[in-house]
């Protein structure tokens, strides 16, 4: 099944672009030169002719190829708001992910591909939150970066804020860690929530900002600073 699809991703493979691509990502693994675009057109119209389990199937069999762009194909097979009749296999496999996440392209797009299936089960929240404690830096990144969702209602309901303020308790526990690319997604967690709830944040900031990296509560206070 999966060599049909391999081969539509191996056809629009561009080898220069790949050796650039590589050198970004500083991660050990082959590279075929597609764009995001090209992918995304490719998993557009696999997903419009193949049912949900099909499309969990594809994405497990993309991801255990461990070639770049058949990771992210992979991950954007499952971003959508509803897969129907259940997204339970979805999220297992998503979440089954993590230990295998290296860089921040693979490991954000699959924390896309997490968001929704967040929201459609709320439920979910409490296997994320054990991730916070991960060992894995880019496990406990996506805690943060598969919750952004909870960033963005501008009239939130109760058990929404609920929500976003257990993450904001998350992010605080991460505070201390030095890691560059957790100081980057707590800055992004908080710049996204200061355009809805300016006074989580400020109030975020006060307590936490002068334990942060400059650079994160920088950019945690970026939008509220041009106001």
């Amino acid at each position: 099944m999966i060599e049909r699809f391999v081969d539509q991703l191996v056809t629009l493979g561009d080898p220069a672009r790949a050796q650039d691509m590589r050198r970004y990502h500083k991660a050990d693994r082959f590279y075929l030169g597609l764009s995001n675009p090209q992918i995304n057109d490719l998993t557009q119209s696999w997903r419009s002719e193949l049912d949900a389990p099909a499309r969990v199937a594809l994405a497990d069999a993309l991801w255990k190829t461990d070639v770049y762009e058949a990771r992210l194909a992979a991950a954007k097979l499952l971003t959508q708001a509803r897969i129907r009749p259940d997204d339970g296999p979805a999220w297992d496999l998503i979440a089954s992910w993590t230990p295998d996440f290296d860089s921040w392209a693979i490991a954000d797009h699959a924390a896309m591909a997490g968001q929704k299936r967040l929201v459609a089960d709320p439920s979910r929240l409490d296997q994320v939150e054990k991730w916070v404690a991960s060992d894995h830096m880019w496990t406990r990144r996506a805690a943060l970066v598969s919750t952004l969702p909870w960033t963005k209602q501008n009239h939130p309901k109760p058990e929404d804020l609920i929500i976003r303020d257990r993450v904001l308790d998350w992010a605080a526990t991460l505070v201390p860690d030095r890691n560059w690319f957790i100081q980057k997604a707590i800055g992004w967690w908080l710049r996204d929530l200061s355009k809805h709830d300016p006074d989580r944040t400020r109030a975020f900031i006060a307590n936490h900002g002068p334990q942060m990296k400059p650079f994160a509560a920088k950019e945690a206070m970026r939008l509220l600073n041009k106001r």
